[in-house]
């Protein structure tokens, strides 16, 4: 059984209480007041409440501590202390069409020694509200589901993996690009599923709900703790190059170790 560190109640706590929120407005998506943020891209009150939620619970808890935010983009604090990075509601399409599939992810990156930047992430929640199920993990630690351990599967063969990905949409995203990779990989493998939220994507994967995961065109927030979670599940997590960095967003592969391999040989084979 995990022992809950304070940093993780205090991350569990504040998603909770945002999630509750949200829960609360998804009963009511046609009250809900929404505005264009760019091309099929939406922000509602519900996007917002919850970021405000998450905001000021973690700054009451950590008041020296920057955020990344979605919403609200970077709010500097101590250069020396940790920062949070938040997505308030991953999968907010989901949410806006009745789709009881979004997520609330929040992760801690630590400064890099000496300054000049951030390095590693060392803790990360991802909080589906509607399943009240919450995905944690911490570096060193394991990646957990509530107290139970989680390790991602042990397929080792394509034909047998269940892929999860983002497809991409108006505005966003390389079709051709995308085009190219399913190309390769989608004959090989036993399906491909695109939920729409990526945080719950990785967390899935860290679950072994899934084998493996790719997409392009994220952004931090959406990535930073599922990167670690998985990773603390015994997966590896690298861009479409193979190389590995604390979040992967702009480029993503992620799998257990011999379908990374796999996945990467052909990912890069598409690419070439």
């Amino acid at each position: 059984m995990a022992t809950i560190t304070g940093l993780i109640r205090v991350m569990e706590r504040a998603a909770r209480k945002a999630g509750g929120r949200l829960r609360r407005d998804f009963g009511e998506i046609e009250h809900l007041q929404v505005s264009r943020k760019g091309p099929a891209d939406f922000v509602s009150k519900a996007d917002q409440n919850s970021e405000r939620t998450l905001y000021d619970e973690l700054l009451k808890a950590r008041p020296d501590w920057g955020f990344v935010l979605e919403e609200a983009g970077i709010i500097e604090g101590d250069p020396d202390k940790p920062r949070w990075i938040i997505d308030p509601l991953d999968g907010t399409s989901n949410f806006l069409h009745g789709i009881p599939h979004f997520a609330i992810s929040i992760a801690v990156q630590e400064p890099k020694p000496g300054g000049g930047g951030w390095g590693e992430v060392t803790a990360g929640v991802i909080y589906q509200p509607i399943t009240d199920e919450t995905f944690w993990a911490e570096k060193s630690r394991g990646a957990w589901l509530h107290d139970g351990r989680l390790r991602v599967s042990a397929r080792s063969r394509l034909q047998e993996a269940l892929i999860s990905t983002g497809v991409p949409f108006a505005g966003h995203g390389d079709f051709q690009e995308w085009t190219r990779i399913f190309a390769a990989i989608g004959p090989q493998v036993a399906g491909i599923r695109r939920f729409g939220a990526a945080s719950l994507d990785l967390a899935w994967l860290a679950a072994g709900r899934y084998d493996g995961f790719w997409e392009s065109g994220l952004n931090d927030w959406d990535t930073a703790a599922g990167c670690l979670i998985v990773r603390e599940a015994g997966g590896f997590v690298s861009d479409f190059r193979g190389r590995s960095q604390p979040i992967h967003s702009t480029q993503i592969l992620a799998a257990n170790d011999a379908l990374h391999s796999r996945l990467h040989k052909l990912l890069a084979g598409a690419l070439r």
